[in-house]
């Protein structure tokens, strides 16, 4: 998959309700909470994944049922469009009741 380094437009931005923007504007951070340890793996093994397809990588962490993902172009220097699908993959497979 071809990298994409175009910014992300305001109005897309507005669009990741779920998501923090960094003060400074070059990360967005998003946590989120599932039933147990097991799910929050299985929840990253498929991020890692799609990840991995689009040679893009969060910055995570895990604790337990808890997983914090900062998003962030670290050869744009800040937000691109990566970024924009990354987020919008992880909020199709995150758990709505968990989050």
């Amino acid at each position: 998959m071809p990298r994409t380094l175009e910014p992300i437009s305001p109005s897309e931005l507005a669009s990741l309700t779920a998501w923090t923007v960094a003060a400074d504007g070059r990360s967005l951070s998003r946590r989120l909470e599932f039933g147990d340890f097991q799910e929050a793996f299985a929840f990253m093994t498929r991020v890692a994944l799609r990840a991995e397809q689009m040679d893009h990588h969060p910055d995570w962490r895990n604790v337990w049922r808890r997983v914090d993902i900062s998003l962030s172009t670290h050869d744009a220097g800040g937000l691109t469009r990566l970024d924009l699908e990354l987020a919008r993959f992880i909020d199709r497979i995150a758990p709505q009741s968990h989050s």
